[in-house]
């Protein structure tokens, strides 16, 4: 259809807040995304504030939590659980898997096969919606009286279960659980949305085999969302069953202050074994999107070609498979059969190899390269610097015999923040100073980039490096203070050390919001190609315009990585060090 036919009067509320345009609907996910990312990085300010001087007052403190939650600017125990709850939460589902997957894959799908639009405009509108809707209904829990959720963000029974347990597993847990089987709704929609829009609408020539690696990163992290969160769905359900019409799913034998209740034949333990069979998952699935976006990002400021295009499409589906059958090795604490913990470790241990195919793939890609080191190559090398780093402890948690003794130490934090949190944030982050001149025709401020980058890596590792040491030195994480324990004395200067990096990390995002915000007006005019980039979203006008393309959408020859294609005497082929996948091949040309 040409683009003729898709020109029609729109209003305000048709184009900026119920728009089926998969532009604009990446651009409501990104910036719901960020506001949400604002409340979770704020939270976490709160209660390291509370961990680095647990007996001082803050007015801080006092000013933002209300009379339940405090006595004079003193956080209690159970508002510090909640935080962290609810900082886990909005971290792990809304700001990171709707910054990667629900940003990314809707702007960068249709334009990088060759689409007009998703398969389902509609179902993409309402895919946002229902995540703007389970925004909303998480952040409204954080004023019920009683506080918000506070059973930490896995939520294990019987916390969750008995909405007397504490004063955080009342309405508040009731909450956390609309709140996230709507989000699960909404991202099974969009999953199967990009799924079907891969499969289904990619231009004339472009083969699977020519598809940019963050469609295959998008393409596979879809699937693992639609294997795995009918899940987490269940296994919420079943938890609201046991809350409110006094199922027996996961509780057995419960004693509350001397009183015997009803509850028998449950498990706590099928609660986790449901949880981590998405939970793992959920790791790749923010790490996959991430990962794609760094190969497009480090290959076209490398000016080469990706380094094993088949090997790192072998890795993104090899993780996604072992990602599903490592769940067990968050539970080797839970009683777990010695014989199926090796298994778990055997299968852990084993996802090392794609992870690792990764990992030297881009070091390749970047070896005598031309690089480039603007802001979004510099926070695609610190993305393959955390993930390696955050990897390598990995292999220490992955072991069932180690794992015990550092299971619920800030050892375990200090993984998963730096390969999860802040590798895939150092993705969402890339992603948006690569693509911001796609999404608004302007580019961002260059300069700010870079204090944003050097200062955010800077306190990051100066976070989350030195937690691991003092987990090792058996500090165990969700304690809201650890002035009771005098054998943790001498880590007290640690933690003020880490709640510092964690306030200047938390700072330097106020950068980035204001390069996104100012540039978006008053950036430099960006032109159509400002990267000399070959995928094809650069081939359509800086203006947005409906169906992408105006008139016939280009046919595609080659893959995506034709960086400094050279002939036997050195001259570029085409004259140019870049070529776009829409040019034909030349006489004697090998295809790619």
């Amino acid at each position: 259809m040409s683009a003729e036919h898709h020109h029609h009067k729109e209003t305000f509320v048709t184009k900026y807040i119920f728009s089926t345009d998969h532009k604009m609907i990446s651009k409501q996910f990104l910036i719901t995304g960020m506001f949400m990312g604002i409340i979770g990085v704020f939270m976490s300010m709160l209660f390291r504030l509370q961990i680095a001087w647990p007996e001082k007052s803050f007015s801080i403190i006092e000013a933002f939590l209300g009379s339940h939650q405090q006595t004079d600017g003193i956080m209690n125990p159970d508002t510090y659980l909640a935080l962290v709850t609810i900082h886990g939460t909005i971290m792990v589902f809304f700001v990171l898997t709707a910054g990667l997957s629900g940003t990314f894959s809707n702007l960068l799908i249709p334009l990088q096969i060759g689409a007009r639009d998703m398969a389902s405009g509609f179902l993409n509108m309402i895919s946002y919606w229902l995540f703007f809707l389970s925004s909303v209904v998480m952040v409204v829990s954080l004023f019920v009286e009683a506080g918000p959720a506070s059973a930490g963000w896995t939520i294990y029974p019987p916390l969750s279960a008995l909405p007397q347990a504490i004063p955080g597993s009342g309405t508040g847990m009731t909450l956390w659980l609309v709140s996230m089987a709507i989000f699960i709704a909404s991202s099974l929609i969009g999953s199967l949305n990009y799924i079907v829009t891969v499969l289904n609408l990619r231009t004339k020539g472009m083969k699977m085999t020519r598809l940019p690696l963050t469609m295959w990163a998008f393409f596979v992290t879809a699937i693992i969302g639609v294997i795995s969160f009918p899940v987490l769905l269940s296994a919420a359900l079943l938890l609201i069953f046991d809350r409110s019409f006094g199922t027996s799913f996961y509780l057995s034998d419960i004693f509350i202050s001397g009183e015997v209740l009803h509850y028998q034949g449950g498990s706590p333990v099928l609660f986790e074994h449901l949880f981590w069979f998405l939970g793992h998952p959920e790791v790749y699935i923010i790490l996959l999107p991430a990962l794609g976006i760094s190969s497009e990002v480090i290959s076209t400021n490398s000016r080469k070609p990706i380094f094993g295009y088949r090997a790192m499409i072998g890795s993104i589906l090899g993780i996604a498979f072992l990602s599903t059958i490592v769940w067990g090795h968050h539970m080797f604490v839970s009683g777990m059969n010695p014989f199926l913990g090796s298994v778990f470790t055997f299968t852990t241990v084993l996802i090392a190899i794609p992870s690792a195919v990764k990992a030297f793939n881009y070091i390749t890609t970047l070896w005598k390269g031309n690089l480039q080191l603007n802001p979004a190559m510099l926070f695609s090398i610190g993305l393959v610097s955390t993930f390696v780093t955050g990897g390598l402890t990995g292999l220490v948690l992955g072991d069932s015999a180690l794992d015990i003794n550092i299971h619920d130490t800030y050892f375990v934090v200090a993984h998963f923040h730096l390969v999860m949190g802040v590798s895939a944030l150092f993705g969402m982050f890339a992603g948006v100073y690569h693509w911001y001149p796609k999404m608004y025709g302007r580019m961002m401020n260059k300069v700010m980039g870079y204090w944003h980058f050097w200062l955010t890596i800077i306190s990051a590792y100066g976070v989350f490096f030195p937690m691991h040491f003092i987990g090792l030195a058996g500090l165990p994480r969700r304690y809201y203070t650890n002035t009771y324990f005098p054998m943790f004395d001498d880590l007290a200067d640690i933690n003020v050390f880490m709640t510092v990096m964690a306030i200047i990390g938390g700072l330097a995002q106020l950068i980035f919001l204001a390069n996104f915000f100012i540039s978006m007006y008053r950036g430099q005019k960006a032109s159509q190609n400002p990267w000399k980039s070959n995928t094809l979203e650069w081939t359509t006008p800086v203006e947005h315009i409906h169906g992408n393309w105006p008139g016939k959408i280009p046919e595609v020859h080659r893959w995506a990585y034709d960086y400094s294609k050279t002939d036997d005497n050195g001259n570029y082929i085409h004259g140019q060090d870049f070529v776009l996948q829409t040019t034909p091949l030349k006489d004697g040309e090998e295809p790619s």
